[in-house]
């Protein structure tokens, strides 16, 4: 497992180093970052083309600002996190994130098309999570990211756009869940309800979901069991539970 992570990470390093070199000179080679170039067409007279490359970089940057992922979060990356002396449980993890993203458009219409990162606070599980979700963005997936206690609370201090919030959330290509069923000792039936009626909605359409929870499915089965089934059939494939010594597991303890 140790040599596969470093290869990970030699490929990740390798691709960002040759990003870097572009972006001593231009941010887009094609079009020299004036958003096209000239083109001669087939009766001899030039004309302008918008540079593609530069639409997708628009576009790729919109995905990012509508994500509502903070700035630092857009930090996190796979080569950004730390393996070293972490335990196996963490490297397993770690690899299940980096080949779901991997295999992402493969899966993405199928039923287990999901990914849930479950256990131990302080294990990374959030911040694979968000390297997840920053390789998607990159590669121009929409993706919204709904922290669990502060997006509950934004909900009830704004009922009149709970359906246009909740409706983004079933429809969005990508939606990140994070520290579910977080905050409370029993969640309420506010929070059972609206979880339930995205998760439903995402499962009957195949759309994926990135979960992050210090709760495993059986817990979560205690809070609604037709939710938790579902979330577990969707990340069958990609799901992780870490369990064990928090002063090993907790890099915060480290």
């Amino acid at each position: 497992m140790r040599q596969r992570i470093q290869r990970i990470q030699l490929q990740e390093a390798n691709s960002d180093g040759s990003s870097q070199e572009h972006a001593k000179s231009y941010r887009c080679l094609t079009c020299k970052d004036q958003m096209g170039y000239l083109v001669k067409g087939e009766d001899g007279l030039e004309y302008w083309r918008e540079c593609e490359h530069c639409g997708s970089s628009r576009k790729t940057e919109r995905i990012m600002k509508q994500s509502r992922i903070t700035d630092e979060f857009k930090t996190k990356s796979f080569g950004a996190f730390d393996l070293e002396d972490r335990p196996e449980i963490v490297k397993t993890a770690y690899e299940a994130a980096y080949d779901y993203a991997k295999w992402f458009h493969e899966n993405k219409g199928k039923r287990r098309n999901s990914l849930a990162l479950l256990g131990n606070p302080g294990c990374g599980k959030t911040h694979l999570c968000m390297a997840v979700a920053n390789h998607l963005m990159r590669k121009g997936v929409p993706l919204i990211y709904f922290p669990w206690v502060e997006g509950f609370a934004e909900l009830r201090n704004n009922l009149d756009e709970l359906e246009t919030r909740i409706g983004l959330m079933q429809r969005i290509d990508v939606l990140y869940i994070d520290d579910m069923w977080k905050g409370r000792k029993t969640p309420t039936e506010f929070q059972i309800e609206q979880a339930f009626a995205i998760i439903n909605y995402r499962y009957l359409n195949n759309l994926p979901i990135l979960v992050s929870s210090e709760f495993d499915i059986d817990a979560m089965c205690e809070f609604d069991e037709a939710t938790a089934t579902r979330i577990f059939e969707m990340s069958k494939d990609h799901c992780v539970v870490v369990h064990g010594d928090r002063k090993q597991l907790n890099y915060r303890l480290a």
